[in-house]
Parts: structure tokens; sequence; C-alpha cells
């Protein structure tokens, strides 16, 4: 074989190895995804799983605050029906807005926050609400790390390719900036 020809077949070699190597590197950041993904509705599900059980306390205590435990039931139900990471994600930022109000309301009752078990359950809600935002923060971190190997060069090539395409980072809902505003 002439020199050209190695030279040819060194640079098949080294286009094919990278190949290789970005595909392989895309999936591994993809599977990341999932995995943090799945991290944050673990966190989503120890919410779900808190929230009847200090609704349940609450309305033992408050039975005129009918509307926010709709709310907070209806939310629930919105995101066990959800079936993309961004109908969960909006199904989420509603449980939030009507956990928000319920917090409001705790704060307004003194004998609920005497109450040793809300006050039990609100700690072990608000440290849920912690975790929840961290795991989403690890996600929005790995989504980062991924849509950058998606969208720099030369792996953007084999990344199209290949069929892979940026993901949506995990964004709060429109209005939870604003506190929720309880009144009687």
């Amino acid at each position: 074989m002439s020199k050209t020809g190695w030279i040819i077949l060194a640079i098949i070699v080294v286009v094919v190895g990278y190949g290789f190597i970005s595909y392989n590197g895309l999936v591994t950041a993809n599977e990341a995804i999932n995995n943090q993904w799945a991290k944050v509705e673990t966190q989503y599900q120890r919410r779900f799983d808190l929230i009847p059980n200090l609704v349940e306390s609450v309305k033992g205590i408050m039975k005129q605050e009918q509307a926010v435990f709709t709310a907070i039931a209806d939310a629930r139900t919105h995101y066990a029906g959800a079936q993309t990471v961004d109908d969960k994600a909006k199904a989420a930022g509603e449980v939030e807005s009507a956990l928000g109000r319920l917090l409001v309301i705790t704060e307004n009752y003194p004998e609920l926050k005497s109450s040793d078990t809300v006050q039990t359950l609100m700690a072990q809600l608000e440290g849920t609400e912690n975790r929840v935002s961290v795991e989403r923060t690890r996600f929005n971190d790995v989504v980062q790390t991924y849509n950058l190997k998606v969208k720099t060069f030369p792996t953007s090539l084999f990344a199209k390719i290949f069929g892979f395409s940026e993901h949506a980072y995990f964004q709060s809902a429109t209005g939870a900036e604003t506190a929720p505003k309880v009144s009687f």
C-alpha cells in the first residue's frame, strides 16, 4: 500500500474511532439524564406520599380550607397522569403552588403550628422540598453536560448522525416566583 493509502486509512480509523467514542459518550450522558430524572421523581414520590398524611392532619384541624386541599389533590392527580417530563414538571409546579398556599395557611393558624403531627409532617415536607430542589439542580447540570456534547464540534456531527438532540431543562412553573396570598 502506498504512503497516501496509509494516510487515508489512518484518517478513516481516527474518524471511525472518534465516532465510536462520541456515540458512547452521548449514550452515557443521555443515560445520566434519565438516571437523574429518576432521582427527581423519587423525591416527587416522597413528597406525594407525605402530602396525604399532612392534608389529613390539617383537615382534622381546619375544615374550612377545602379549596386548598382540592387543589393539592388535583395537582397530584395531574402528576400521576403526566406522561412526559415536561408534563410532569408542569404538574409538579401545580403541586408547589398548592403547597405554598397550604404553608401560608398553616402560618396563620397558631393552633395548627402547635399540633405535633402537623409540625412533624411539615418538617418532613420542607426537607423533601429541599431534596427536590437539589435533585432538580443536579438534573439541569447533567442536561447541560449532555447539551454541550450535542452542540459542540465535532461531536455535534455525530450527534446529528446518530439522532441525538438537546434535552429540555427543568424550569419553574410560570408564576412560581410570586409568593401565594391567602386571605380570610
